[in-house]
């Protein structure tokens, strides 16, 4: 909204965004330096589900946030596909994009409750959902 792009447009894989990925990420930055829950309280903003899925979060910032928020009832998901599998996918690694803490920042210093594997087996997949599905069913 600040900038005038198009928000459909950005959430896509397409060049569109690839123009103004480095410049979202320091505005995001900028943002955070300045108030570190500027993006988390936007994501819970009149939420009212009894589960949400917050997904992408980028920084231990974010996540400690939300730990923060609403304690021990928060489970951590790490969505993992290997490189191979990502390439096959069309991710291509550019510098100073994919190694900022934008893409890396949750690579350490997390203790994930779930990590799901998405390298293509869809039943694998289907079965780790469903296990978390049930804890969450569970815990609810």
């Amino acid at each position: 909204q600040e900038h005038g792009l198009d928000f459909q447009r950005l959430l896509d894989a397409s060049a569109y965004k690839e123009m103004f990925r480095q410049d979202m990420i320091r505005w995001g930055e900028e943002k955070r330096r300045a108030d570190p829950g500027f993006f988390c309280r936007a994501a819970v903003e009149g939420a009212l589900q009894p589960v949400w899925v917050v997904s992408d979060t980028r920084r231990l910032s974010d996540v400690e946030w939300f730990q923060d928020a609403y304690g021990d009832v928060v489970q951590t998901v790490r969505v993992v596909a290997t490189e191979e599998t990502r390439k096959r996918r069309n991710w291509v690694f550019v510098t100073g994009v994919d190694d900022a803490e934008s893409e890396c920042g949750l690579d350490q210093g997390v203790a994930f409750d779930w990590v799901i594997t998405n390298d293509g087996d869809k039943v694998a997949l289907g079965k780790q959902l469903e296990m978390l599905v049930q804890s969450l069913h569970r815990n609810l």
